[in-house]
């Protein structure tokens, strides 16, 4: 079991054509000179307030959020956006540096708010200029360290491994949660082992992965959800003893590479149970899972709700996953996955009025719901990676339909930025496909469309989807952008005016939707190459096994 390759962070630009001039939804309203500056702090980190009313607190209009009187933006030409007109004066490999630079910006940019304010805290809070806590374990940074070493942001790189070398530790007494503990720091630590070489990362692997393994200890063998790292202890959330089909599915990539490199079965062993356990289990609907299952019984239970979105999505991507990252051996998991897609094509899949998107809804007891949660966007790139390795034509072209439909999520919203939940019409006379109710108007940052968007430019090099990319991360950057360091999440994606900034930076803008970003704009395929690595469902690369092994 040698070392994994080490890939480097350089960047060519090879002679591709660049992208046609971009077809820019022209935003209505705002601007960098409209922003109003105010001095007010929002209420401390800790406080459960951010999802409503904090916005008072903060009045600005359009481009950057200024949490400072009289900011002023543009110093070292952080805030110049890279417009699409540019291209004119560039060749087709400038436009791309551009375009990769814009991600290293605003990666830069997002760094100097959580080093200034949020320094070995979980997340940052822009806007109040503080941090957020969730588990104490430095959450923002150790998701973020594989894509510093991707974009090649060494000096951001050094200073958080010195972080990670000098001040983490496991050995807390802290509640985790299992699968996010799993995704984002055993993902994070194990991917940048393999990127950089450098055992401290794989050693800080090992010590998270032991620890999280009380949560097996079940009657059933179905994980609970919450781990105490430093007492040895796990328990289900406080008001059931059931745990999320998605967060018990979705931890098995990372267990089985630390099994791999390891030698220790106990990982492999403990994480194949729970798969091999949902592989029989009755109460799916042509392959499709409910969202929940007990962990005394190892039954699904509230049956008869099926979705696509959150607490069942990245079930369906880990059982492609596994069977890639296994080398293609493993036939329960293709078998499942198969299955599951048929499951959708079956049940879930509509067209919109007026436009004909096709879009993926919900089932509850045998009634049909055209809701969408963005969290779904996902969908397109693990259909495109099926195709990619060998899996029926039919998968790619709904990956496009369905790309088509997440890109409509944000072009048909006022800032150009997708909610949380979106509802499709389907009666004739519809005025517009997508209908947003009041509470489902905030955007969090996410990055499953890019991720999407990265695939499809990977496997098809049609520039639309870079295009549309583009669009995305410059309305990222005019309505949730924070002056002073870092970017926020936002309450109304439906009024540029006032779009509610929430003021909390998800450790997965840096440690997904950024890299994403990168690796859509640039030409180089071995970049991560889809044929090395797998992503795990927190955008950390894992390396596919060789059958030799």
């Amino acid at each position: 079991m040698g070392m994994m390759p080490h890939v480097e962070g350089k960047q060519r630009a090879p002679n591709k054509r660049g992208p046609p001039a971009l077809r820019s939804r022209q935003q209505t309203r705002g601007n960098a000179s409209d922003t109003l500056g105010h001095d007010n702090q929002l209420p401390e980190a800790g406080k459960k307030g951010e999802e409503e009313g904090e916005e008072s607190l903060i009045s600005w209009r359009g481009a950057v959020i200024h949490a400072d009187r009289a900011t002023d933006d543009t110093k070292d030409g952080e805030g110049k956006e890279i417009l699409p007109s540019d291209q004119d004066n560039h060749s087709p490999g400038e436009f791309e540096a551009n375009r990769l630079e814009a991600v290293r910006q605003a990666f830069r940019h997002a760094w100097k708010g959580y080093k200034d304010f949020a320094w070995g805290h979980d997340e940052l809070r822009p806007v109040s200029k503080s941090y957020g806590e969730w588990f104490g374990l430095g959450l923002t940074l150790i998701d973020a360290l594989d894509t510093m070493w991707i974009l090649d942001l060494k000096p951001e790189f050094e200073e958080a491994k010195t972080w990670v070398a000098t001040e983490l530790s496991f050995n807390k007494n802290v509640d985790v949660n299992l699968f996010e503990s799993t995704i984002r720091i055993l993902g994070g630590l194990l991917s940048t082992y393999h990127l950089t070489g450098d055992t401290l990362f794989f050693e800080k692997a090992k010590d998270i992965g032991s620890r999280l393994m009380p949560a097996f200890n079940t009657p059933s063998k179905i994980p609970y959800s919450d781990v105490n790292i430093g007492k040895g202890t796990a328990h289900p959330p406080r008001w059931t003893s059931d745990s999320t089909v998605a967060e018990v599915t979705s931890i098995q990539l990372e267990f089985r590479e630390l099994t791999r490199l390891t030698e220790e079965p106990r990982y492999q062993a403990a994480v194949g149970e729970v798969m091999s356990q949902v592989h029989k289990l009755e109460g799916k609907l042509d392959g499709l899972v409910p969202m929940f299952i007990n962990t005394n019984s190892g039954q699904f239970t509230h049956q008869g709700v099926y979705t696509l979105g959150a607490r069942a999505d990245s079930y369906y991507e880990y059982l492609l996953k596994q069977w890639i990252q296994g080398g293609k051996t493993e036939s329960e998991l293709l078998e499942d996955y198969l299955q599951a897609v048929e499951g959708v094509k079956k049940n879930m899949l509509q067209k919109s009025s007026p436009n004909g998107l096709t879009f993926v809804g919900e089932v509850s007891h045998g009634q049909f719901s055209p809701k969408m949660d963005h969290l779904v966007c996902f969908l397109p790139g693990t259909l495109a990676l099926g195709a990619h390795n060998g899996l029926p034509a039919d998968h790619m072209e709904l990956a496009k339909q369905l790309m088509e439909t997440c890109y409509q999520m944000y072009a048909q919203m006022e800032t150009g930025l997708s909610p949380e939940i979106v509802h499709f019409n389907m009666h004739q006379g519809s005025t517009r496909d997508v209908d947003v109710k009041l509470a489902d108007r905030h955007n969090l940052l996410r990055p499953e469309t890019v991720e999407s968007l990265f695939y499809l430019h990977r496997f098809t090099n049609d520039t639309t989807y870079r295009d549309w990319g583009w669009e995305i991360l410059q309305n990222f950057n005019k309505y949730t952008k924070v002056s002073t360091g870092g970017y926020t999440s936002i309450n109304n994606v439906r009024d540029p005016e006032y779009t509610g900034p929430r003021d909390k930076m998800e450790s997965f803008f840096l440690g997904e939707t950024l890299k994403y970003f990168y690796l859509l704009f640039s030409d180089d395929p071995n970049l991560i190459s889809l044929d090395k690595y797998v992503f795990n469902t927190e955008a950390h690369p894992l390396p596919i096994w060789t059958v030799a092994e």
